[in-house]
């Protein structure tokens, strides 16, 4: 049954989930956090953060952590490893099956003016959900008090200092590196 409902999910995510992973972060927050309840809002936001940082898209990176850790609970490591494949392959589907259809017929209709208003139609559309992820990890629709307030004030430190960091054009490895350092130093319980 779990199974069924990751693939219901995330099959639902990746139909309409325009725009790239982070435009599809608040879909997949409102599946996993609000609507099924399957982890707390700061266990998403690890797990964002896990995808963030591993090669690959982060709608991909997501769907697979997410249905290992909801898999696992259900019924252990064999069950997690099927639970990630599943929900996987459905995010991945719905774009591979577009894609096959939508390659046959594009090249033909790009110059098409109604192609062309629609693909700048959505564009605004893309960035609204890029900042409503950003607005769901920061201000997290929950009723417990552990999850409302996982940002505290080092995470904003951090934050200022990674983004005052990579104004100044420092190296992305090394922000991610000194982050993962200060994040051992500041979170970890000596």
């Amino acid at each position: 049954m779990i199974l069924w409902q990751l693939f219901i999910s995330y099959l639902q995510i990746g139909f309409f989930g325009f725009g790239g992973g982070y435009a599809m972060l608040s879909l997949i927050q409102n599946e996993v956090v609000v609507r099924h309840q399957w982890m707390s809002n700061a266990e998403f936001a690890d797990i964002v953060a896990v995808s963030q940082i591993t090669p690959g898209p982060i709608a991909i990176n997501s769907a697979t952590y997410v249905g290992y850790t909801v898999g696992e609970q259900q019924g252990g490591v064999w069950f997690g490893i099927l639970g990630s494949l599943v929900a996987t392959f459905a995010v991945c589907l719905p774009a591979l099956t577009l894609m096959i259809l939508v390659t046959r017929f594009f090249l033909k209709l790009k110059h098409n003016r109604y192609v062309e208003g629609t693909m700048l139609g959505m564009r605004p559309v893309v960035i609204g959900m890029i900042a409503a992820a950003a607005l769901l990890l920061i201000f997290p629709h929950t009723t417990d008090p552990a999850d409302a307030n996982f940002i505290d004030g080092w995470s904003w430190v951090l934050f200022a200092g990674v983004f005052i960091g990579s104004l100044r054009k420092v190296n992305p490895i090394l922000l991610i590196l000194l982050s993962a350092a200060a994040g051992v130093a500041i979170y970890y319980p000596w």
